[in-house]
């Protein structure tokens, strides 16, 4: 029995069941391999990840959103335009992964539909993390949208990436700027139709309903953030 925290054992359990992923996916028989490898007691390896290689699957998401992170806080942003900056923290996302046959599996294990909870909560974060590190403010609706945009375009570049044998990535890069260029375009046509005075009039409903939801102050439960306030 290890007096380690959990989350060392984690990252432990993470590191060996990477060589098996390969062959195995996330499953079962990868995660036995795993605490086998690395002569982590069973019984405490089952606390530490309850769901088995679903654990490990998530944490080697989230592990991805930190290297992203850190590429992000060390990079030189001044004078980039805010869509190039949003393009290369998408980058570096997708740079962070050191094995691409690890992500294939995760998304096949997400694909399935009693774990494709777990894979939009997982997108999502990538997406609030990227516009919280670009110091994104906005609030109501705006928050959601942006993410939910987001994640859209993080998710079919992914895929894209994932079928791209291209040299240095390059088509996929190129994927990904015409991506964010659709989501520009979108941005620009928004607000042209708000400055039109007969649209913004027509809208003005539905505007004022969307303008009830809230940006979250905080996150409960795991749950995809935000919450509903009710209007008066």
């Amino acid at each position: 029995m290890t007096d380690a925290p959990y989350d060392v054992i984690k990252q432990q359990l993470l590191d060996a069941a990477l060589i098996h992923v390969v062959f195995d996916g996330w499953t079962p028989t990868t995660f036995r391999a795993a605490v086998e490898d690395t002569g982590i007691d069973a019984q405490m390896a089952e606390n530490v990840c309850p769901k088995g290689a679903l654990d490990l699957a998530i944490l080697y998401h989230k592990n991805g959103d930190a290297a992203m992170l850190a590429a992000l806080k060390s990079a030189d942003l001044a004078g980039l335009r805010f869509r190039d900056k949003v393009a290369m923290a998408v980058r570096f996302r997708i740079e962070a992964v050191d094995d691409k046959e690890a992500v294939r599996r995760g998304s096949t294990l997400f694909a399935l539909p009693h774990h494709a909870a777990d894979g939009a909560k997982l997108v999502w974060g990538t997406a609030d993390a990227i516009w919280t590190a670009l110091g994104d403010t906005s609030e109501d609706v705006n928050w959601y949208t942006k993410r939910a945009i987001l994640s859209g375009v993080y998710s079919s570049v992914i895929l894209f990436w994932l079928g791209d044998d291209s040299q240095d990535t390059q088509a996929t890069w190129d994927f990904l700027d015409r991506r964010i260029d659709n989501v520009m375009q979108f941005e620009k046509v928004k607000a042209q139709v708000n400055a039109n005075p007969v649209l913004s009039k027509l809208l003005q409903g539905p505007n004022w309903l969307l303008s009830q939801i809230k940006a979250p102050t905080q996150f409960k439960n795991d749950d995809l953030p935000g919450q509903w306030n009710a209007p008066n």
